[in-house]
Formats: C-alpha cells, structure tokens, sequence
C-alpha cells in the first residue's frame, strides 16, 4: 500500500532503473550478444515503455518525476542492450520518442535498433 501523495507506479519505475544500475555494475560481455540483449529488451525496455504508453493512451498525465525515472530507466536499458554488442554509448533518449518508435515498428527490438543503431543494419 502506498502513503498518501505517493505514486504507486514510480516504485516500479525505480525499481527497474535499480536493477539497470545493477546490471551495469555486473555486466560482462555475453557469448550470445542477441540473447542477453532480448532479455534487456523484454525485462527492461519494454516495461519501461508499456508504462508510458498505458498511461497516455488512458489520457493521464505523468508527474514530472515518474516521467525523469522512466527516462532514466530507458536510458539505462538502452546503453546495457547496446553493450552487449560491445558498443558503450550515453543514451539520452525522450520516452516519447521511444514510445512513438514502438508504436509504429511493434516490435521492441526494432525500437532499440533504431534509437541505438545497434548493431548496425545490414
């Protein structure tokens, strides 16, 4: 249960911008750069954004600070996917932007690649 004035939503939001500092912290080079990178994706992003989208699409509007944590928390899961094809980036991504890019790819990891242009495209 949440205290008065508390958004219970933001502690989700932190608590997966908690677990990308972790996987920073922790991270080492995966032998399957794909897998670990969908896992990112799957655990990280796609949270992060399914948020954001779930609250616009219900015409709500975001505190300032739930909207700084989900930016953070995109950020952070972006530069870890990108890591794990050996490419350090400092992501500084709006989730507008990402939320806007999914919706129209429908695809997570088409939105990452996108953003990141990681990998390359071939």
């Amino acid at each position: 249960m949440s205290s008065p004035g508390t958004d219970p939503d933001r502690g989700d939001v932190d608590a997966l911008l908690e677990r990308a500092r972790e996987e920073r912290r922790t991270f080492e080079a995966p032998a399957d750069p794909d897998d670990r990178a969908l896992a990112y994706l799957r655990e990280g992003l796609w949270p992060v954004l399914e948020r954001y989208i779930e609250v616009r699409s219900n015409g709500e509007r975001l505190s300032q600070a739930e909207h700084d944590a989900l930016e953070r928390a995109l950020n952070a899961w972006l530069e870890l996917y990108a890591r794990c094809y050996g490419v350090e980036i400092k992501a500084a991504f709006a989730v507008r932007e990402a939320a806007e890019l999914f919706v129209d790819t429908h695809n997570v990891r088409d939105t990452a690649q996108l953003l990141t242009h990681v990998p390359a495209r071939r």
